[in-house]
């Protein structure tokens, strides 16, 4: 039976009420249960679970929405027990935070005169409107929210290029500005290296790798993962690119982008081409075979941080930098096992499993066949579980564990399934112990398949540094203990799971050839993006709470803006408000 509790004007951010979702529906005698805001978009979300009632109906998008299904009537009483008790708690360790928290605009920036950047992360459809207020008090907008239109997206772009302002996002996950990391990053030593990406875990691999091989970052620039569409011309990247090249401390670029479109790809590498600084670029999906005057072309991510870092060293570049490095290790498998299954939490890591998959087994391009798939054919699957078909009402699986425990037990299910390849993706924003988390899934999965008489290999790669607040050492040593074999780049997991399987993905070096010759451009940078890229971020956070101890952590300097809904999420109401202002 369901049953409707609606705790009126009680604003909770989407992630804590995701992880208290999560924390409930552990509870004996819960069959299901969903706890959101009464947006419109929450509620349909309430539908699509089969989690409606009609008292939803009167939720305003100020209301914290509790549905519960439960044979059991007097588990309600334990559930809201539980759900006060949770918010008691968040309540008292907000109250030790040091930082200043604001309700409005103008108390944001009289608590932070010297705010530079705005951090957003409300609901998705309300953060273009946020965004605007950003721009219009001259701050460059990282916005992390989702779900944000296209159109409005290019519409902020052009009003920030304008104005002389980045808008990084929609959808960017990651930043690191001045050894300062944004929403979800790693804590990488400063450096020579300035990137940019049209990709979040693909600027976290790479900044890591760069890490590890001892050299460091200026800035890693996200600028949302469709600023290379053609709908959108690449206009943040562009920016980024001549705001990194009038950048004294920046000696060496770096361009990490997921697939684009033809004609945006090859009017960025005209700019590059242009540039007085070496560059290195990954546009993923890409097979090259050469580089070409100041831009070295990388087929991975790994090798994307070893060239940059040759370059910001001095060394030569070399040849190729993809050779498989250590021993494969053994296996015993029954015949019909011949599959790997990529389960990612990192969308541009899984787009990488499945383009060198798609290699190795000689498909060519690393087409999708199903929404949220990145790889799926003859028993072979690559799937990128933070895609917006997973998270719909439930945390990243950065944050959360559950979906990728559900997709581990699915895929040993499959009888062709032999190895189970994924990553650990370390740092602020992601989960405090995520090896801990899935340890116990894998430990049964390896346990059931002995007692059936075979093996489940897991392969895995943890994407972190020393430097982050998780401890990688002991994340490292947890996976080991539980048996899972690591590598210590995505690219090398990936080929020692294809290596397993009796399977090489041959590469031929590269030579560098003569470019096309291009006048030198003549590079003009706003000053606020100059100013950007030699201070200290000084950050409005608007919405998630989370994401201000990595600022103030690492030098930066932040106030929280608690947002709400205006005028209580009534859509009317709210668009007349904000045409008065």
């Amino acid at each position: 039976m369901l049953y409707t509790i609606i705790k009126e004007n009680s604003y909770q951010d989407s992630v804590n009420l995701m992880l208290l979702t999560n924390k409930i529906s552990t509870m004996d005698g819960i069959n299901k249960v969903q706890i959101m805001m009464g947006t419109p978009a929450n509620k349909d979300i309430f539908k699509s679970s089969g989690l409606y009632t009609e008292e939803l109906e009167k939720a305003a998008a100020n209301d914290m929405c509790l549905v519960i299904d439960t044979d059991q009537e007097e588990k309600i009483q334990e559930v809201l027990d539980e759900v006060d008790n949770y918010l008691n708690n968040q309540a008292i360790s907000s109250s030790k935070e040091e930082f200043e928290s604001v309700r409005t605009w103008d108390k944001a920036l009289k608590a932070l005169p010297s705010a530079n950047i705005a951090l957003i992360s409300t609901p998705g459809q309300y953060a273009a409107e946020e965004a605007d207020r950003a721009l219009d008090n001259d701050l460059h907008v990282l916005i992390f929210s989702d779900n944000v239109t296209i159109e409005d997206e290019r519409r902020l772009k052009e009003k920030a290029h304008e104005k002389g302002l980045l808008v990084m996002g929609p959808d960017c996950g990651t930043e690191i500005l001045s050894g300062v990391p944004l929403a979800f990053a790693n804590v990488v030593k400063q450096g020579n290296i300035g990137l940019v990406g049209a990709s979040g875990t693909g600027i976290q691999e790479v900044t890591v790798q760069i890490d590890r091989l001892g050299g460091g970052v200026t800035h890693a620039i996200g600028t949302g993962g469709r600023d290379l569409s053609d709908k959108i011309g690449a206009i943040t990247m562009i920016d980024a690119i001549k705001g990194l090249e009038a950048h004294k401390q920046t000696e060496v670029i770096g361009i990490v982008s997921k697939p684009p479109a033809k004609e945006v790809r090859d009017q960025v590498v005209e700019l590059l081409q242009s540039l007085s600084k070496p560059v290195v670029a990954i546009f993923l999906g890409e097979e090259p075979h050469n580089h070409e005057g100041n831009i070295y072309y990388a087929n991975t991510l790994e090798e994307t941080a070893a060239i940059a870092v040759d370059l910001a060293k001095g060394n030569p570049v070399k040849g190729n930098y993809n050779k498989l490095v250590g021993e494969v290790p053994s296996v015993e498998l029954k015949p019909e096992q011949k599959t790997i299954k990529g389960l990612y939490s990192g969308g541009t890591l899984g787009y990488e499993a499945a383009t060198l998959i798609s290699r190795g087994i000689g498909l060519g391009k690393s087409d999708s066949h199903e929404e949220g798939y990145l790889l799926k054919t003859n028993g072979y699957e690559v799937a990128d579980l933070g895609d917006d078909i997973y998270t719909q009402g439930k945390p990243h699986p950065m944050i959360d564990p559950d979906t990728r425990v559900k997709f581990f037990q699915k895929a040993a299910e499959d009888e062709s399934t032999a190895i189970i390849l994924f990553d650990v993706v370390l740092g602020y924003g992601s989960h405090e112990d995520m090896a801990g988390a899935l340890i116990p899934a894998i430990q049964k999965i390896q346990s059931n398949a002995r007692e059936n008489g075979k093996n489940i290999y897991f392969v895995a790669t943890v994407c972190g540094t020393e430097q982050d607040p998780q401890n990688i050492h002991e994340q490292k040593s947890k996976l080991e203990q539980a048996g899972v074999i690591l590598r210590d780049s995505n690219n090398q997991a990936i080929r020692t799971a294809l290596a397993m399987l009796d399977i090489r993905i041959e590469e031929k070096d590269k030579e560098l050839v003569s470019g096309k010759a291009a006048a030198k451009a003549e590079i003009n940078v706003s000053p606020a993006i100059e100013k950007l890229l030699n201070e200290k971020p000084n950050v409005v956070n608007v919405g998630l709470k989370k994401f201000v101890s990595a600022i103030t952590e690492n030098g930066g300097r932040a106030v929280q803006f608690d947002w709400r809904p205006v005028a209580g999420g009534n859509e009317r109401m709210r668009k007349v408000l904000s045409v008065l202002r």
